[in-house]
């Protein structure tokens, strides 16, 4: 199939875009740079100018035989505290830009899938979901919650699948906040965010690791599949418990702690909300209807392959080495 991915330079569309083409499938690429262009055909893709928040340059940058969509582009906030106006860029980048990839795109187009996250649909009581839980977005996936709405309602409209694959949080060697748990992990400057007035409230969280997650998107376009699904790995988790254990595969400094009250005045309600707020899901439908199996079952071994990879391209090397304060200090500038 010939599959359009935008946000083909970021954690996982790169990875679409290198397990697709790995795979047969004809891959095009939206990118805004030479930068992007080099990421692309070096994962076996082709390149396309453009911005989704520039409706004039998708009329260009999507060809006419598209089968399938992956709108995979996001303004994630890379600073420590997030500003209203960058999550709201988020926002633009994930509703606008899902809007303006539609308009643009030509007939015939059989799927269209949408990254949202698991956490749209936490419950109030921290208790278990699956994809037919009610949703609580907040602040932070407020836009996701929409553009997910906005997808069905335009695949009912326009006659196409829409796929709505939910993510647990991602780690892999390469993401941004991976690199920045790991300098802080080794710095001692990493607390376990919990509830309660004392911080001692341990939430479950759900995460995957991000080549899984890609994986799970290349089983739902050759499944052609349609509908909401989890993907998550095998084992909810702890704060406590996976940053104690990315500590121990570091061996740094045993993490401290801080309440989430607390924490909100230095990385922000949605930060502090995110690592307090229980998000336990499952993957059982995944599995069932996509054949889909995590390589990295549970943190442990995802963690693993983390330092691993570190060690092997020296990047664990590098981030012991670096001072302290030159590692704060470049926080805001760890790419993605």
């Amino acid at each position: 199939m010939k599959v359009y991915v935008t946000g083909s330079t970021g954690i996982l569309g790169r990875r679409l875009v290198d397990y697709l083409s790995d795979r047969g499938h004809d891959i095009v690429g939206l990118v805004r740079d030479e930068d992007g262009t080099q990421v692309v055909e070096s994962r076996g893709g082709t390149p396309r100018y453009g911005d989704v928040l520039d409706p004039k340059t998708l009329t260009h940058a999507i060809p006419d035989d598209i089968d399938v969509l992956v709108h995979a582009a996001t303004a994630i906030p890379g600073s420590t505290k997030p500003t209203d106006e960058e999550w709201a860029r988020n926002d633009r980048v994930r509703l606008d830009g899902m809007r303006n990839l539609l308009d643009a795109a030509p007939d015939g187009v059989k799927q269209v899938l949408f990254p949202s996250v698991v956490w749209v649909a936490r419950q109030p009581d921290g208790s278990r979901f699956d994809e037919t839980a009610e949703r609580h977005p907040d602040r932070g996936t407020q836009s996701a919650a929409t553009t997910e709405d906005l997808l069905r309602e335009r695949a009912t409209a326009d006659d196409f699948d829409a796929t709505i694959l939910r993510c647990g949080w991602f780690y892999a060697p390469d993401t941004r906040d991976t690199k920045l748990w790991g300098e802080r992990l080794l710095d001692g400057d990493l607390p376990i965010v919990g509830g309660g007035i004392l911080g001692r409230k341990d939430a479950a969280l759900s995460f995957v690791h991000a080549d899984d997650a890609a994986a799970a998107f290349v089983e739902a376009v050759e499944n052609e599949a349609s509908g909401i699904y989890h993907v998550v790995d095998d084992e909810p988790v702890t704060g406590a418990a996976f940053f104690g254990t990315f500590s121990e595969r570091l061996d740094a400094p045993e993490p401290s702690r801080i309440p989430a009250w607390m924490a909100r005045f230095f990385v922000g309600k949605v930060g502090a909300d995110m690592l307090s707020s229980p998000m336990p899901t499952t993957n059982e439908k995944t599995k069932r209807e996509l054949g889909w199996e995590p390589e990295y079952a549970t943190y442990r071994e995802g963690l693993q392959q983390v330092v691993e990879a570190w060690e092997s391209d020296g990047t664990l090397a590098e981030l012991e080495s670096e001072p302290a304060a030159n590692s704060r200090d470049a926080r805001h500038n760890v790419s993605t």
